[in-house]
């Protein structure tokens, strides 16, 4: 079987030999209240999509609604100050940056990432040849078969304790679940590759992308966008 599919709070699906946009978040980043309503309308609209017969227009109502639902979602931690926001911290910056670069080439081909005060978008890509070293480095995690999750475990792990460490606090640092998905096309790749880029001009950080810090651009996508 080429992909593997489970679901918590949101559907995963993470095949090898794809791109991927994934968002990880700090844990209550986001008000409970806040949270809980978004799940709901995400439900409705799952319960809704069920009712569709035809097949093809099923699936495409799925990815229509995970797309809303992540755009909400995405807006509401943009402008969210009711939260921790550590990751605007150099040091901690410094630290996600650095661990997100070092699994390059080794768990994944990395393209792009953006880290934001309270969030970090990242696109990668996933080969086959990957798959063993990732099994490999979380092998003691309760997760197993799920590519995108066992990285992001491992990746947020190790910043966790790190962070903690520079806090001087003891606690959870990120949320449990992140939201991953399988970018499908080069238009949906290139619209990704933008968004991840131009997030802190969207919420105001900075005027220019270019003046953002925290954001990276690997030198074959630079080269691809400018085509």
């Amino acid at each position: 079987m080429n992909g593997v599919y489970y679901k918590r709070n949101l559907p995963h699906y993470q095949p090898g030999n794809t791109d991927y946009f994934v968002t990880f978040r700090m844990a209550n980043s986001l008000p409970k209240k806040v949270i809980d309503n978004l799940k709901n309308e995400y439900s409705i609209l799952i319960n809704e999509t069920g009712k569709i017969n035809d097949l093809s227009k099923r699936k495409r109502a799925i990815l229509r609604n995970g797309k809303q639902y992540f755009r909400k979602f995405d807006n509401l931690l943009d402008g969210s100050q009711t939260g921790p926001l550590w990751l605007k911290e150099e040091p901690i910056a410094n630290i996600i940056c650095e661990s997100i670069i070092y699994r390059d080439k080794k768990q994944y081909d990395l393209h792009c990432f953006t880290i934001m005060p309270n969030h970090v978008h990242v696109v990668f890509r996933i080969e086959d040849v990957y798959v063993g070293r990732i099994a490999d480095s979380t092998a003691r995690n309760s997760v197993s078969g799920y590519r995108v999750t066992k990285i992001l475990q491992d990746l947020k792990k190790f910043t966790a304790i790190e962070s903690n460490k520079i806090l001087n606090r003891n606690g959870q640092f990120w949320q449990n679940e992140s939201y991953d998905h399988v970018i499908r096309n080069s238009t949906e790749y290139i619209n990704l590759i933008n968004y991840v880029i131009n997030n802190p001009v969207k919420a105001g950080l900075v005027d220019n992308a270019e003046n953002w810090k925290w954001t990276y651009i690997a030198d074959p996508v630079k080269e691809f966008l400018a085509k």
